[in-house]
C-alpha cells in the first residue's frame, strides 16, 4: 500500500451534512467518496464531471434592473386581508376537490 497524506479543507457545515447524508443513503462515507472523486479526476485527468458557465448570463446591473421593474409592477397589485387571502386559498381547494372527484 502506498503511503498515505491527511487531507483537511474547510467547507460549509450545513453542505457538509446534506452531502454526508447523500453518500450515507449510498452506502458510503466522506472519506470514501472523496477518494472516489480524486481516482475518478485521476482517469479522466481532470474533474469527473462537465464544469461550464451557463451560456445565457445577466449582469449585475441587469439584475438589479430586473428586481426594480418587479417591484414597480408588484406596487400595481391591491393589498389582501388575510381573510380574502385564505379564502381564495379555500376556493382553489374546494375546485381541486370537485375536479378530482
Amino acid at each position: 500500500m502506498s503511503e498515505q497524506v491527511l487531507i483537511q479543507f474547510r467547507a460549509d457545515k450545513a453542505l457538509k451534512q446534506e452531502v454526508a447524508e447523500i453518500y450515507e443513503k449510498l452506502g458510503l462515507d466522506l472519506p470514501t467518496a472523496f477518494r472516489m472523486f480524486m481516482a475518478k479526476s485521476k482517469m479522466v485527468k481532470g474533474l469527473p464531471f462537465e464544469a461550464m458557465l451557463p451560456e445565457d448570463t445577466i449582469t449585475r446591473a441587469e439584475a438589479k434592473n430586473a428586481f426594480y421593474e418587479l417591484r414597480k409592477q408588484a406596487a400595481d397589485v391591491p393589498e389582501m386581508t388575510l381573510d380574502e387571502i385564505n379564502a381564495e386559498i379555500l376556493a382553489v381547494r374546494k375546485e381541486r376537490k370537485e375536479r378530482q372527484g
